[in-house]
């Protein structure tokens, strides 16, 4: 196998069959319903890529694109504005389920909640979800960003109403920064990672995505083969491979989870399979800064433990490549602007097809001229500067 892939595979006779209900067809209608509710809510574009995929050598390809997703260029608002809304639907003796944007936004409950404060730790796009959702709410927000993160994405969270700064920290220890704050100040804590005692918040925000995966899910005129999905803490990835599963039970699509040779911990995990969680420590360099998350949310390894067929971790280039084919595909294929966490799962899949060394890869992961395969574009371009210069090359 190529150095710059590793893959491990669960085989899953042994599963849990961990309760899908809390993310299926009838679970995301209703969190839809919340997120129709806000006034600015357009359902994003599924774009088929036809063209693309024959020349790939694969029957159809898919790509749901979220850099539309309520003008903040991320699909993360979703998991962030549920979250808020079911902290503040508690607050005021409301079920989630059964709240909207307009009750939320009332006087009485605006003017009950105009002192709290939302805190999370974020690598752009989770932070600037939370900041408008609290905005929208009349709270405040706090967020904080790990070491290393790009000026545009600090700014637009700043735009968005937040209290934002970047840390000399890696982006797991900037979590445990928020959550040591949240605890001292007595601020709400919106973080989509899973740890002891902290498990609702990052449910919701699982919860929330799941906006997105009905959506293509009704969008799609045929049944995908495959789903590639890009994880960094794992809580989309999680997320949406609980949704198909709940539709297609048995007959679900292969699904393949990937992330980058250095943040590699579900790849890392799924490798030992000792029911460990293995972590990453360190900087984990990557241009896919969204997911150089080191450390996995066990809600979201609960489910791809089960329900996740492949792990793969992956170089750099793959992403930037992806990047460069979505913004010039093949024949009439509609060009697609992704960021470099948003193109991952992508670039990952087309160098697979297209570099002759992984060749048994393709075998191990059933990918022929017959495979329909579904993406989510997960991001816009939002580190303006490195997108351009990407796109550019060669």
């Amino acid at each position: 196998m190529n150095e710059k892939f590793r893959i491990a595979s669960l085989l899953h006779t042994d599963v849990k069959q961990t309760a899908l209900h809390d993310y299926d067809v009838n679970t995301a209608q209703k969190v839809r319903n919340y997120h129709r509710s806000f006034p600015m809510y357009k359902q994003t574009p599924l774009c088929c890529m036809q063209n693309t995929a024959a020349d790939l050598g694969l029957g159809n390809i898919y790509v749901k694109n979220e850099a539309e997703r309520f003008g903040l260029n991320a699909f993360k608002v979703l998991g962030g504005s549920f979250a808020v809304g079911s902290i503040l639907a508690e607050r005021a003796g409301k079920n989630i389920f059964d709240t909207d944007y307009t009750q939320l936004i009332s006087a009485e409950i605006k003017n009950k909640n105009k002192d709290l404060t939302f805190i999370t730790a974020t690598d752009g796009n989770h932070g600037r979800g939370v900041a408008w959702s609290a905005r929208q709410f009349g709270c405040k927000s706090i967020v904080y960003m790990p070491k290393g993160s790009v000026a545009e994405r600090l700014e637009n969270i700043k735009k968005a109403g937040a209290d934002a700064s970047i840390t000399d920290l890696n982006y797991d220890n900037t979590v445990r920064l928020a959550t040591k704050h949240a605890n001292e100040n007595g601020f709400f804590l919106v973080q989509d990672t899973a740890f002891d005692n902290y498990v609702e918040i990052p449910q919701r925000i699982m919860q929330g995505y799941c906006t997105m995966a009905l959506e293509a899910h009704e969008q799609l005129p045929e049944k995908p083969t495959h789903i590639f999905l890009q994880a960094g803490v794992g809580s989309m990835a999680a997320a949406v491979t609980a949704f198909f599963a709940s539709v297609y039970g048995e007959n679900r699509p292969v699904i393949t989870i990937v992330e980058p040779l250095t943040a590699d911990c579900f790849y890392r995990t799924a490798k030992a399979n000792d029911g460990k969680m293995h972590c990453v420590d360190g900087d984990m360099k990557t241009i896919m800064a969204g997911l150089a998350c080191g450390e996995p949310c066990s809600l979201a390894w609960d489910i791809l433990s089960q329900y996740a067929d492949h792990f793969i971790a992956f170089h750099d280039e793959a992403a930037a490549d992806g990047m460069r084919l979505l913004a010039r595909p093949y024949g009439q294929d509609t060009p697609i602007v992704a960021g470099e966490s948003g193109a991952s799962a992508f670039g990952c899949a087309t160098e697979i097809m297209r570099n002759p060394e992984l060749s048994e890869l393709r075998k191990i992961l059933q990918l022929n001229e017959n495979s329909v395969v579904l993406f989510f574009n997960t991001e816009g371009a939002t580190d303006t500067e490195n997108y351009n210069k990407i796109i550019k090359e060669l």
